[in-house]
Formats: structure tokens, C-alpha cells, sequence
């Protein structure tokens, strides 16, 4: 603070000062705590115990000495054949012509905001690409904070919660109930033990299919909400992936209802994490400011060149979604068989686990771990989601090889367990 002290500025203020360095992160006492600018000693993310997202490969390796193809990545629900061999080829012309790397992108996204448009039957003014759904996610964060306080049905995607809190937005869980027989389209189920709605203007976060559950609800039951709420941001991430499921996508319902987003993900779609593809689909004059906040290339140049050829590729919408109708059941079948373990209907790629026998929960943490460190295998830790514990674990659907792969671990470590059987 000796620099800031000897700062000769006019005694008016208030000042705001920018420092354009990387600020430590320092640990006390087991805990990091951040040091920045009017926030100080503030939780760091990178403490908390549990992961908001899976699919962090790389750290498990590190964590588990091994190295990263060794692990079966069950904990991140992309599609394990992916990506298409049509984007490996257009993203290897787009490498040697060099271009895509060398210049700045289009800062209006025309090529793959037409294209995505013309995929959705859209004006191009209704789309904003982004860098994957979570950047999105941030900005349809900041309208919901001014907007109201947000309803977010729980057990639900961790994401939402991390977006809101960046623009200090005010939000109100809308508890779930935890069985469920049908994997959907259906109900909206009624929230478990009511629901206690605070005056004023809402929001509502809905994620269809609905994350962690697998549950899809069907566009029926999610179009009197828009009615009732100043702003529903509806987050459809996984609906490609769900066969038949595009007839419940609320994209048809965006000229009647200025006050829906619909938000979409390539990244599960096409196995493009690293990537970074999503796009916002909403009132234009809701993406123009969207725009103007933030920053001036959120897409990078190959993503964007790569995704403007790959949306009608219907060849590969149908394998995915074949392959979820034929290992989904699959799969879900032969858990069922494994006594004290409780597979949820789903209908997409991805379906939580509850260890249960009798009626009682079990502890399903040990197994989790038994799976990483013995087998290699990385399967969703369930805490990090509002209302769930240690007896919940999520898994992403495999192939065949994987899929039994998971099945042979879980038969040697599951019995040896203690409560299993």
C-alpha cells in the first residue's frame, strides 16, 4: 500500500484503482482466501472440497499418478465417441490454413450466428454465440439480479448459483422431490414440502433435461411458467442428446415470450469441451446488451469457423442419440441388478445413482473412491449439487466397452464395501 500512498491525485475522489497483475491466493489454515481489490479474505473456489463441475481429467491424473487416457471419465457427460471425425477434418484445414489462428475473429459472429439462425428457423439478431453455455450462463446471471430473485429447482446445476453471485443476485432454492418413475416428457414435479414464493418479480432457472436427475419435462408443462415469471432462463444443454427430444425445446416459444432465453451447449453434443461452444437464443435486444458487456472475443476463431459447418450435421445427431436409446437402458438395467444401488429413470446420457436398501440410505463416497483410485474410474461426486449427499453419485453413459468396464469395477468393489451387498 506504500505505492498507493504516494499516489499525488486531486482530493475529489472517489478513485477506482486497477492493478494489472496476478494477486496471490494464499492458504490459512487449510482454507484459500483470496486477496483482491474490495474483496477482501473472500472464499477462494479453488478451496472448496467438492468439484462444481466434473470431467477435470488432467487433476485427477496428477492426484492419481496415472496418466490421462488410463482414466475412464464417467464423472463429465460427453459423448465418449466424439468428436466427429467431420469437425477432426474441418479443424485440421482450418490449422494448416492458418488463419482461423493468426486473425482476430469476427467480433459480430455473422457466419455462425446465420448458421445457428438458420438451425432454429431464427433471425440472427435472436442468437449470441458464447464461450460454451457457462459464459452465458454469466450474463443471463446479471439480468436475473436485476430482475428479481431467482428460483432455482433443486437438486440443480452449481453453475447457476456461480453466476448469480457474481452480480450479488438473490436466489431461492425450489426443492425437488428425490423419486421419480418415469424418465419424461412430463409434469413439472410440485416442489417437495411447498414452496414459500418472497413478493415481487421472480426468475426462474430451469434445466431441461433437468441436471442431475435426467428427468425431461415436457414443453406443455414449462409454457404456463412463462406467464408467470418476468424472466424463465431455460438452460438445454443435453436436449440434442435426448431422442425425440427437440419436440420439448422451448426454442418455438421465443417470439411469443420476449422474457425466455433458451441457452444451448456443442460442447455435449460434439465431445468439444476444450473447446468452448454455446449459444444464447433470446430477445434481440436482450443479446445486444448482453454484448456490450462483455468481452470483445469471447469465441475463439476455431471455434467459431468449426461450428458453423457442424449444426445440421444429422448423420451424427442421429448416432448419438441412438446411442443413448441403446446403452442407456442397457446400462440402467444390470445397475438395477446390483442390490443396494438405486439407478433414477433418465432420458439422456447421464443418471444419478442412490445407494438405498430397505429403505436406508448408504454411503456411496467409498465406492466413489474405490473406483478412482483402484480402477481408474471417475464418477460424479453428488455433493457439490444443492440437496444431494454422499449416498448420490452421477455417472455419464459410456460405450459398450465402458459401460462394462464400470459394471466389472463396481462388481469387485461394491460387495466389499462397508453397508454394501
Amino acid at each position: 500500500m506504500a505505492l498507493i500512498s504516494r499516489l499525488d491525485l486531486p482530493p475529489t475522489g472517489p478513485y477506482a484503482l486497477w492493478i494489472v497483475a496476478p494477486l496471490p491466493c494464499r492458504r490459512l489454515e487449510g482454507d484459500a482466501v483470496c486477496y483482491r481489490a474490495g474483496n477482501i479474505a473472500a472464499p477462494c473456489p479453488l478451496a472448496s472440497s467438492s468439484e462444481l463441475h466434473g470431467g477435470n481429467r488432467l487433476a485427477a491424473a496428477r492426484r492419481l499418478g496415472c496418466r490421462p487416457e488410463q482414466l475412464l471419465d464417467a464423472s463429465a457427460s460427453l459423448v465418449p465417441f466424439g468428436p466427429p471425425a467431420r469437425l477432426r477434418r474441418r479443424l485440421a484445414r482450418l490449422l494448416a490454413e492458418g488463419s482461423a489462428l493468426r486473425d482476430y475473429p469476427d467480433r459480430a459472429y455473422w457466419d455462425l450466428r446465420q448458421a445457428i439462425a438458420a438451425h432454429h428457423g431464427l433471425e440472427p439478431d435472436a442468437v449470441l454465440p458464447g464461450n460454451g453455455a457457462a459464459e452465458l450462463f454469466t450474463w443471463a446471471a446479471r439480468d436475473a439480479a436485476a430482475a428479481g430473485t431467482s428460483l432455482l429447482p433443486t437438486p440443480g446445476f452449481a453453475d447457476y448459483r456461480r453466476a448469480l453471485a457474481c452480480w450479488d443476485g438473490r436466489w431461492q432454492p425450489l426443492p425437488l422431490p428425490l423419486d421419480w418413475s418415469s424418465p419424461g416428457p412430463g409434469p413439472l414435479p410440485e416442489p417437495a414440502g411447498g414452496l414459500t414464493v418472497p413478493p415481487g418479480p421472480q426468475v426462474l432457472w430451469i434445466t431441461n433435461p433437468h441436471n442431475p436427475s435426467g428427468q425431461l419435462w415436457s414443453r406443455q408443462a414449462i409454457e404456463p411458467l412463462l406467464r408467470r415469471f418476468a424472466l424463465v432462463i431455460v438452460d438445454e444443454a443435453f436436449l440434442p442428446l435426448v431422442p425425440g427430444g427437440e419436440a420439448q425445446s422451448l426454442v418455438p416459444l421465443l417470439a411469443q415470450y420476449p422474457q425466455l432465453v433458451v441457452i444451448r451447449s456443442l460442447t455435449k453434443l460434439l465431445a468439444i469441451a476444450g473447446l468452448r461452444l454455446g449459444y444464447a437464443l433470446a430477445d434481440p435486444a436482450r443479446l445486444a446488451r448482453w454484448s456490450g458487456w462483455r468481452d470483445p472475443w469471447p469465441v475463439n476463431g476455431l471455434a467459431a469457423a468449426a461450428g458453423d459447418a457442424l449444426l445440421g450435421d444429422q448423420r451424427w445427431l442421429r448416432r448419438v442419440q441412438d446411442w443413448v436409446a441403446r446403452e442407456g437402458p442397457w446400462l440402467q438395467a444390470r445397475l438395477a441388478a446390483i442390490p443396494g444401488l438405486d439407478p433414477r429413470p433418465t432420458a439422456v446420457n447421464y443418471l444419478l445413482l442412490r445407494g438405498r436398501r430397505d429403505g436406508q440410505a448408504l454411503e456411496l463416497e467409498p465406492l466413489r473412491l474405490a473406483l478412482e483410485q483402484r480402477h481408474r474410474i471417475l464418477l460424479r461426486d453428488c455433493r457439490s449439487f444443492e440437496g444431494l449427499d454422499g449416498t448420490w453419485l452421477r455417472l455419464a453413459l459410456q460405450d459398450r466397452a465402458g459401460n462394462r468396464r464400470l459394471l466389472a469395477a463396481l462388481g469387485r468393489e461394491w460387495p466389499g464395501l462397508r453397508g454394501g451387498g
